[in-house]
């Protein structure tokens, strides 16, 4: 298997994951089948790669005006699409979608995180003071 195969499938698999939370965890979102899991997780990832660059760029001033809180917007909304495209894949109203979204994000980010997939990373540390001892300003989170 190709590294570019490889990395689109651990990719998919991520998203599909993080889809089925969101379906077991968000109460207006339901998926009737793993077939449709699976599509709506891989149509979701098309429209995030195709759809959502375009749909950021025409919404910079909101996602400017709003520190990057608007991007949560755009995301419920091509989740919405997707529960409208896929027949067997519910999502019943746009909270349904914006928490579902936040859901999904999240258990991306931190399985993307543990499996290096992708560009995010989490990283605890502890910062070092200036004389080179432990115990400098304390713990670093870098998200």
């Amino acid at each position: 298997m190709s590294a570019a195969l490889k990395n689109f499938v651990q990719r998919w698999l991520i998203n599909t994951v993080a889809v089925m939370v969101a379906a077991l965890i968000i109460p207006g979102i339901e998926c009737h089948s793993i077939t449709a899991l699976f599509v709506a997780s891989l149509l979701l990832g098309i429209l995030n790669a195709l759809l959502r660059p375009l749909l950021w760029l025409l919404s910079l001033p909101l996602v400017i005006l709003t520190l990057g809180l608007f991007t949560l917007v755009i995301n419920a909304l091509l989740l919405y699409f997707v529960g409208y495209l896929v027949k067997s894949f519910v999502v019943a109203d746009f909270w349904a979608a914006f928490w579902g979204a936040l859901i999904i994000s999240l258990v991306s980010l931190v399985l993307n995180s543990i499996t290096g997939t992708g560009d995010s990373r989490i990283e605890f540390r502890r910062e070092k003071s200036r004389s080179g001892k432990d115990g400098g300003d304390g713990p670093v989170i870098d998200v």
